[in-house]
């Protein structure tokens, strides 16, 4: 099962706004490399509809993060989101962590800490489940615990029914912003 959730899709997402080249914009050289090591690990930005993938996006403003995440999450979905429908999709969405200021970043920690009964099992599955699990995490650390990294957070998401994950949000100080979709059956 966990190999079929990996399966990676190479498909650039350039008119729904995701950027498919990581370090667009005033992205800092090192946030490129990790963002780049991390779709690496789980894939670039595709339209698979399943499985994971990396995308980076400009985020001007703090607030404006959850819209970018729900971007990606509908491009990520490709067709699939117009033949199910918006309210399938978007009906497990929940805000289900958001680092506190402050925090020393553990993102690692941080995801197994969640308590969230739709996000846990998505998120045993990121982190153990892959083939390479230290690689995953060590993936997930370079880009999340970044001390450039002002805000995550975390949202569940998929169809109600079948298919659950979550969704791993950052943006930086200058607006960078790395987005990871998990989706599995």
């Amino acid at each position: 099962m966990f190999a079929r959730a990996f399966a990676f899709a190479l498909m650039a997402c350039f008119g729904s706004g995701c950027i498919a080249t990581p370090g667009t914009g005033r992205s800092s050289p090192e946030h490129a490399d990790r963002t780049a090591e991390l779709q690496a690990v789980f894939g670039q930005p595709s339209q698979a509809g399943f499985g994971s993938a990396v995308f980076a996006e400009r985020v001007e403003r703090p607030q404006d993060l959850e819209a970018a995440a729900k971007r990606c999450y509908r491009h990520f979905l490709g067709k699939q989101w117009a033949e199910t429908g918006e309210s399938v999709w978007m009906a497990p969405w929940q805000r289900v962590y958001a680092r506190p200021p402050g925090l020393r970043a553990d993102i690692v920690a941080e995801l197994r800490g969640i308590r969230n009964p739709a996000a846990r099992s998505s998120i045993s599955v990121l982190l153990e489940g892959h083939d390479t699990p230290d690689a995953a995490q060590h993936a997930l650390s370079t880009v999340y615990d970044d001390a450039g990294m002002e805000i995550v957070q975390v949202y569940t998401l998929g169809d109600g029914a079948a298919l659950s994950g979550v969704l791993i949000a950052g943006r930086t100080r200058n607006g960078a912003s790395t987005l990871l979709i998990f989706l599995m059956d």
